[in-house]
């Protein structure tokens, strides 16, 4: 019933609200990005931290991943033989 009616009163009222509350939204992330413009520093202790730890979770993983396929070899020959 409403879908027939191009220029009804309520089509333009949705249209003009949606049309604020967009306006709105774009409002907020434009005010957070102008706000936030600060130098950014880094920490040399932090960053050589970060890549030990990352060294070592490697490490386990190249550990766990051989041991995985060592079982798997040896699995396979146990049934195979």
């Amino acid at each position: 019933m409403f879908a027939n009616f191009k220029n009804s009163w309520s089509t333009r009222i949705m249209k003009n609200v949606g049309f604020s509350v967009k306006e709105k939204l774009v409002a907020k992330y434009l005010e957070k990005d102008q706000k936030n413009v600060q130098p950014k520093s880094s920490d040399i202790n932090v960053l050589l931290n970060r890549i030990k730890l990352d060294k070592k979770s490697e490490k386990r993983k190249k550990i766990y991943f051989s041991a995985a396929a060592s079982t798997g070899l040896i699995l396979f020959g146990l049934i195979i033989f």
